[in-house]
């Protein structure tokens, strides 16, 4: 399995590639599009809504085996776009990837450029989430 480092250089490069701002944000509606990732109505709720985020968005959590894993589910086509690539990050990783993985090295892929003021702090919502659940699980297994 690849880093967190290396797809996030993949990432990087699929973006280089795309060029402009708004291409990158085509790009992501289209994944949002090709996104298949859905919650049961049951569990969207309270406790799974991911707060601070300015469109609905839910996230189930699991520590497993050691590892993290996320099921996310967004109402706005850019949350369902996002999602796919911030999990293709974080999902599947131990607690320690995570949690020794800098979120502010996403910025390198100009999400402040690409993404309103308000889409970003929807990002960093989710991204406090997983950090949290990343260091609950790390408890929890006793590391």
């Amino acid at each position: 399995m690849k880093s967190m480092d290396e797809v996030l250089a993949e990432i990087k490069e699929d973006f280089k590639l795309l060029g402009d701002p708004d291409a990158i944000v085509e790009y992501i509606i289209e994944l949002g599009k090709q996104n298949d990732m859905r919650l049961k109505p049951e569990e969207k709720n309270d406790n799974t809504l991911i707060k601070g985020c300015s469109s609905p968005a839910w996230m189930i959590e699991e520590c497993k085996d050691g590892k993290v894993y996320f099921r996310v589910e967004g109402s706005s086509s850019m949350a369902k776009g996002m999602i796919p690539l911030l999990l293709k990050i974080f999902n599947d990783r131990t607690p320690d990837e995570i949690l020794n993985f800098d979120p502010k090295k996403l910025y390198e892929l100009g999400f402040d450029k690409i993404l309103s003021p308000v889409r970003l702090q929807s990002m960093e919502a989710f991204l406090n989430r997983i950090y949290a659940f990343a260091k609950k699980c790390k408890e929890d297994i006793g590391d």
